[in-house]
């Protein structure tokens, strides 16, 4: 971490202040702290990109992550400075009212398109669960 940078993150000289500083001054506890860090924050957010594909706050996940990280890296406070201006970036974009009329059009059609699946599989099929519907009664040809 840069010099300059240490200095930001120095506060008013409280005790958690005192404890950085003299871990700091401790080569191994330092590098523990920092092996530390790295470990909870990549944990957290390699779990961030797992609820990505699974059930789960995977954005947030991911931010905190980054936000556990940039305590010690300073490659970390610039993704997440980056991750906070896209997330300005989409903001804005999906507050824009041409993409929220878009979406609900959008919306409304995937609604439509679901709801016409769903009377044509009750005309087909009848009012029977997929996998207790007597199929062989469907006539394919």
């Amino acid at each position: 971490m840069a010099i300059d940078q240490e200095k930001d993150l120095q506060g008013s000289g409280g005790r958690l202040d005192r404890i950085r500083a003299v871990m700091r001054s401790n080569p191994l506890l330092y590098t523990t702290w920092r092996i530390g860090v790295f470990t909870v924050g990549a944990t957290v957010l390699v779990a961030g990109v797992l609820m990505m594909v699974l059930p789960g706050p995977g954005i947030l996940a991911i931010v905190v992550g980054f936000a556990i990280l940039a305590t010690e890296f300073v490659w970390a406070q610039r993704a997440l400075g980056k991750a906070k201006a896209a997330a300005e970036r989409a903001k804005e974009k999906a507050l824009d009212p041409r993409t929220r009329r878009r979406n609900l059009a959008l919306a409304i059609l995937a609604g439509l398109l679901v709801a016409a699946a769903l009377v044509a599989y009750l005309y087909v099929v009848g009012p029977e669960l997929p996998w207790r519907a007597d199929w062989s009664r469907i006539n394919t040809t």
